[in-house]
Parts: structure tokens; C-alpha cells; sequence
């Protein structure tokens, strides 16, 4: 989509810009040094007040390791609270393909159901494919700062919690501060979903 089309709300593209950023961990200067223009005028995007042409965008939009399509998310509804934040299930934003690992490594896909990245939390819809069985030797648990939240919607989940492996099924929920090392697979033979609440905002596994 073209940065330049009449239609594009600058402020939304701009505040978009600077959520993805912030999930990166990345400062103004962080991002602007990867870019052909300054941190002055990088903040001015991210606040609105300045034009993102093309080749600006698309620079942006590398160095941050998404698609540009990501900034343009699919609204509807008839008034404006409604179209900024409710999300229609046909209109969720993939995640997964912006984490630091592949689907294959870390054996989920992650939908966003929140309406921006912007608040101290964020919601998602994970789907982990049938499992395959067990791994050769056991993958390392991620550790990072903040809290993870979660219910399982449908199948069966294995939870590594430190020394401690756990069963979850259809309606078990659970949280834990996530600097406890956790992993997650998929036991059954049929796809298992689970929602989650999560803090703070980051895209980086």
C-alpha cells in the first residue's frame, strides 16, 4: 500500500510506526540510524505531523522486520471508536512472522487480537500444529521480563514450567511471572489453541 495515497491517516500510520518500534525494544536513534532520514524527522512521522513517502516507508518497515502492509490494518465498523478498536476476527494481524524465530523453531503461530501494541499489554490467539512427538533432547525454556497470562481454548498442551512439566487441557488457565523458564508443545494430534494476555508489549523471542 502507498504511503502516499490521499486516504492514509498519518497520525494512525505514525502511531503504528512507533508501537512496533517500542515492541522492538528500538529507540528513535536505534531506528533512524538504520534509515536515510533523522531522528527529528522520524519522530515527526511517528507523531503525524510529516509525510512517509515510499522509499521511507519501505525502509521503516525493513529495518523493523515487517511487512508494510502491517501498518495499514483492516478496520470496520460505522463509527470511529468501533473501527479503531474493535478487531473482527477476519481482520486479525498475523504476528508470528515478525518474532526474532521461526514458527518452526518456537511450534506456534500467533494472531493479534488487540487493537494496537501500544497499551501495557496485549492479547493473542496462538495455534500450535499437531505435535510430533518428542524432541531429541529438550528444547530450552525462554526467560524474559514480565507476566504471561493464558486459558487453552482446544487440544492439549504441554507446559515445561522450570523442573516441572504440565498437562493442560480445554479450559485450564494459568499465569506466572515469565522469568520463570517456559516452553510450550502441542501433545495431541489434533491443533490446540490458546489465548493470552501478556506484559509488557514485545515481539522479540
Amino acid at each position: 500500500m502507498s504511503a502516499k495515497q490521499p486516504d492514509i491517516d498519518a497520525e494512525r500510520l505514525g502511531s503504528e510506526i512507533r508501537e512496533v518500534r517500542k515492541a522492538r525494544g528500538l529507540t528513535l536513534d536505534d531506528l533512524s540510524a538504520q534509515l536515510s532520514c533523522s531522528t527529528a524527522y522520524l519522530s515527526r512521522i511517528e507523531r503525524g505531523t510529516a509525510n512517509v513517502s515510499d522509499s521511507i516507508l519501505k525502509e521503516i518497515s525493513a529495518a523493523l522486520g515487517v511487512a508494510a502492509e502491517w501498518f495499514f490494518p483492516v478496520q470496520s465498523g460505522e463509527g470511529p471508536l468501533e473501527r479503531r478498536h474493535v478487531v473482527r476476527a477476519q481482520n486479525r494481524r498475523p504476528l508470528s512472522d515478525m518474532y526474532t524465530r521461526s514458527k518452526e523453531e518456537l511450534g506456534f503461530e500467533d494472531e493479534l487480537l488487540s487493537s494496537t501494541l501500544s497499551g501495557q499489554c496485549y492479547l493473542i490467539l496462538s495455534r500450535f500444529p499437531p505435535g510430533a512427538g518428542e524432541p531429541p533432547e529438550p528444547l530450552p525454556g525462554y526467560e524474559f521480563e514480565g507476566e504471561q497470562h493464558a486459558m487453552v481454548l482446544s487440544g492439549e498442551v504441554e507446559l515445561r514450567l522450570g523442573h516441572e512439566v504440565i498437562i493442560l487441557s480445554k479450559g485450564d488457565s494459568f499465569s506466572y511471572p515469565s522469568m520463570i523458564a517456559h516452553r510450550f508443545r502441542n501433545r495431541g494430534k489434533t491443533e490446540a489453541t490458546m489465548i493470552w494476555a501478556m506484559s509488557p508489549v514485545r515481539i522479540s523471542w
